[in-house]
């Protein structure tokens, strides 16, 4: 068999120049998940070495720490909410907004994007203040800054993904006696499931995982923590618990990537229906 030495050494180039980011990638994973089985007196002799046994203790304090499973409930209310909402407000808004040739149809995509262009920094303190105001420093409170955070980009990618769907699909329902609404309901949105799936696990990832959000909005009472709050309270002035964060750490990612696991096929569906529409 011949071997194409062009190909090869354009194939090792690209390995060559990716190693970098798989190493900046798996390290931090192995450090993470060696750690969280690790004893304190094991992680203080040799930080980066295998733990002798599996070690659960760290685990099992984790659990029996107070509120800890409030914190979960907590955490999965805001993001069930959050997601739930957004995934019946921005696809219509987006669908509409698509389907118009209006100019204040336009008007108001352009307004909704440019939500993607102001950093959270820039906005936190006057958001601060109204969420205050409004008596809103509360859990509802943050399922609304999550549909604001989360419309601006959700009604972008659904706006694109719908010029890949064929009027004439809608043309025929109405010709049927469809109504607006029941087209949209019955024929457009089962179409939307791929780019949908890919807003549900962006999304997720993104309320799972907020640190800034609950630090300044629910750190005001201990009842009210999500699990990001709760890992950060495992440092204190003097000291930080690396083998009961970690572990931490591994528990609050499992759920998510239990959902991506489960949703990641309508994602590659998604891709290749795009490209087959396209």
């Amino acid at each position: 068999m011949r071997i194409n030495m062009k190909k090869t050494g354009k194939n090792l180039l690209v390995l060559l120049a990716l190693l970098p980011g798989i190493i900046l990638i798996i390290f931090p994973m192995y450090v993470t998940i060696v750690t969280a089985f690790k004893t304190p007196q094991e992680s203080g002799s040799s930080f980066f070495a295998l733990p002798s046994s599996f070690f659960l203790g760290n685990f099992i304090s984790v659990i029996n720490k107070s509120y800890y499973f409030r914190y979960i409930l907590n955490t999965a209310v805001i993001l069930v909410c959050s997601v739930i909402v957004e995934l019946l407000i921005v696809p219509m808004a987006a669908y509409s907004i698509q389907r118009n040739n209006r100019k204040y149809y336009r008007f108001l995509y352009i307004f909704i994007v440019c939500g993607l262009f102001v950093p959270f920094q820039v906005r936190m303190v006057s958001l601060v203040q109204m969420m205050s105001q409004l008596h809103l420093m509360s859990k509802l409170g943050m399922v609304f800054l999550y549909l604001a955070a989360t419309t601006p980009p959700g009604v972008f990618l659904i706006t694109g993904y719908l010029k890949s769907v064929p009027e004439q699909i809608e043309e025929a329902a109405y010709m049927d006696g469809s109504s607006y609404g029941a087209t949209y309901f019955r024929v457009v949105f089962p179409l939307l499931k791929p780019i949908l799936s890919t807003l549900l696990i962006k999304d997720s990832l993104f309320i799972w995982n907020d640190f800034q959000l609950p630090l300044i909005i629910l750190n005001g009472s201990t009842k009210s923590w999500t699990l990001q709050l709760f890992q950060y309270n495992f440092k204190s002035q003097y000291s930080f618990d690396y083998n009961l964060a970690f572990a931490s750490f591994i528990m609050t990612m499992l759920p998510i990537l239990i959902l991506y696991i489960l949703i990641q096929k309508n994602i590659v569906a998604g891709l290749s229906a795009g490209a087959v529409k396209g």
